[in-house]
């Protein structure tokens, strides 16, 4: 039996013995859940292929031990863009003494620092392998010390204390947070993570600890373990009492179901567990503003896992194709994926996230007009990326000429520029003569105020490369095949 299914069978007695005390007036939550101030965290966990319950060095999907920092750099930034395809900004390292005291490390953190260069958050969490209680603390320690020390500045950092702490009390746990914040006193509590008793499936005992004011707090949340429910109402009102009252601070760092059966997470709600289940973690994460980081993020293409518990290549929400450097993902349920943005905030839920529309690919790169990082915010420049068919790729042509995407947001000349160099962004859709465009059939696309063709700045081919308008001279930097 493995690591994580010994987890889930303890998480299903923790959470009995949850219902339990509830039911002898130990502890009982009977306010509503707090709304959240959480909904910035979208994201994923992006785990080792082994899981992370691991006694040597954590190593995700698609990296190698062997790879340099400039390497790991590079296959790291193709993943993180996949992920960001999907609407992620948020990821989710395990992590453990033996990485961060390996030469291993100093490679490792290329993938940190390149989810931080393209504007995601980096959440990072220890996996105690045995008994799920820290046998070493002076390592446990000096992996942290190692980790905060060369992260504990960047504010797009976050340190989730340690995963899934099913072999503590209350008291014991709560003492732990409690250290965990005196020692790094220095880093502001809204970047750390506190996670909920057992296996991160209850809030009770670590929100009202006052100690403990200001932080995340971590909640964990799986179909396995023996619980099942045939409605969405049922899951929804276990999640919430779990939340114990304090979803204003909680984050849904893990929760998942098989992706790879086929099932229709846009279906019926009631009368297949997995399916109740995905509705009512993802409507509630909606409802209460909370942040989701779904189980997991990639698998390998060559894993084949049964679809049993929820192992990376069963529940993985893509899969990872090609080699060497030249990455990219594949989403594996499309169904899956609708509810993970519906929870997102991102479409509704029976809204495919490649919406509607075209890719425009750069006939002279071969990559495609891309909002960076899934951005929705007004003034985002644009550029080109290795097609994904994400919604931040995907324009649809409007009758009076503007480019959208999103459903919202067009294709935008700064100012009503005319001056070739200026770099498009998006904007919200106002209907102004700088949102608009004539597709014309050579391939270009031209700016009907500036009469300036849409343009790959330098004829840059790279991934980033940003897009401009520019006298149009016929150059493949200037065309474009709709998709």
């Amino acid at each position: 039996m493995t690591v994580r299914r010994r987890l889930w069978r303890l998480a299903s007695i923790g959470a009995a013995v949850t219902v339990l005390l509830g039911s002898l007036g130990v502890h009982v939550a009977t306010s509503a859940p707090a709304q959240a101030a959480t909904s910035q965290f979208r994201g994923v966990n992006w785990a080792d292929a082994r899981d992370n319950f691991l006694y040597d060095e954590n190593v995700p999907i698609g990296l190698s031990k062997s790879d340099s920092y400039a390497t790991t750099y590079t296959k790291a930034t193709a993943i993180l863009r996949g992920f960001q395809g999907l609407g992620s900004n948020t990821i989710r390292f395990g992590i453990n003494p033996q990485t961060t005291s390996s030469s291993w490390w100093g490679s490792l953190t290329a993938a940190y620092d390149a989810a931080s260069a393209m504007g995601m958050n980096v959440m990072i969490a220890p996996w105690p392998p045995t008994g799920g209680r820290i046998s070493d603390m002076n390592a446990f320690y000096r992996m942290w010390d190692t980790v905060i020390a060369k992260y504990g500045s960047n504010s797009r950092f976050y340190f989730d204390i340690v995963n899934e702490p099913w072999g503590y009390s209350a008291t014991e746990l709560t003492n732990l947070a409690a250290a965990f914040l005196q020692r790094y006193s220095n880093i502001p509590r809204g970047r750390i993570v506190v996670p909920g008793l057992w296996s991160d499936i209850d809030l009770c005992a670590v929100g009202a600890d006052s100690r403990l004011n200001g932080t995340l707090l971590s909640i964990h949340m799986y179909t396995l373990g023996g619980e099942t429910h045939p409605t969405e109402a049922e899951w929804i009102n276990s999640f919430k009492a779990r939340l114990c009252g304090y979803a204003d601070r909680a984050i849904l760092t893990e929760f998942g179901v098989p992706m790879n059966t086929g099932v229709n997470y846009n279906g019926p709600r009631d009368g297949n567990n997995n399916v109740s289940y995905f509705y009512a973690l993802t409507d509630t994460v909606r409802e209460l503003g909370m942040g989701s980081l779904v189980w997991t993020g990639v698998k390998e293409a060559n894993q084949t896992q049964g679809p049993g518990p929820c192992f990376n290549a069963s529940c993985a929400i893509t899969s990872l194709t090609g080699s060497g450097t030249n990455l990219s993902l594949t989403v594996i349920n499309q169904s899956g994926l609708d509810r993970l943005r519906y929870g997102w905030r991102l479409d509704g839920p029976t809204t495919p996230p490649t919406g509607s529309g075209n890719v425009l690919r750069g006939v002279g790169s071969q990559r495609c007009l891309d909002v960076p990082g899934a951005s929705t915010t007004n003034g985002t420049q644009l550029a080109i990326w290795d097609c994904t068919n994400g919604s931040n790729q995907r324009w649809v042509a409007l009758p009076n000429g503007a480019l959208q995407v999103y459903g919202n947001k067009c294709l935008d000349v700064p100012g009503h520029s005319t001056t070739a160099g200026a770099k498009v962004q998006i904007w919200d859709c106002n209907g102004g003569t700088n949102q608009q465009w004539t597709l014309n059939g050579d391939g270009t696309v031209v700016g009907r105020e500036s009469g300036l063709c849409l343009d790959v700045t330098s004829a840059g081919t790279a991934n980033g490369s940003t897009v401009q308008t520019w006298n149009c001279t016929g150059g493949s930097n200037q065309k474009w095949t709709r998709q």
